[in-house]
């Protein structure tokens, strides 16, 4: 077991099985099946992403570095979770963008019924640490527990 504590982006508590991606996230490609051909698995779209790709980012614990792509980013983060096509949580190793974090903390406020936790500046030993499918709680206060 390992602990790793970082900054709340979007608020809440979740228990979910890690998803690693080494690489950046690029949010469009990576949601675009769950939210224009109905996905409701969220299986990542992005083919450029070998750690992700062809994988269900649904309830997962999705460990990353940082997000890449165009400034859609937010708004797709925003939808998948209007969608309820979300991961548990994201878990930055990296500080977070901007367009991510405003997508992160609009679904927080704006859809109550919705929790997608985000933690980031976590640093890169949680991405080395972290293996897929190893349980990880999110607390409160930002601290990640990897089990």
């Amino acid at each position: 077991m390992r602990e790793f504590v970082g900054r709340v982006v979007a608020p809440g508590t979740v228990t979910a099985p890690a998803l690693v991606s080494h690489g950046g996230l690029n949010t469009l490609a990576s949601f675009q099946k769950a939210l224009q051909f109905g996905d409701k698995k969220a299986t990542c779209g992005d083919q450029n992403n070998p750690d992700l790709y062809g994988k269900q980012m649904l309830g997962t614990a999705l460990c990353l570095p940082q997000t890449i792509g165009s400034t859609t980013g937010g708004l797709v983060l925003y939808c998948a979770c209007a969608m309820e096509r979300q991961p548990a949580c994201m878990l930055f190793s990296k500080p977070i963008d901007s367009l991510a974090a405003a997508g992160s903390i609009l679904a927080s406020v704006w859809l109550p019924d919705v929790q997608m936790p985000v933690v980031d500046s976590l640093g890169e030993e949680l991405l080395n640490y972290v293996k897929d499918g190893m349980t990880i709680t999110v607390k409160e206060d930002g601290v990640v527990v990897v089990r």
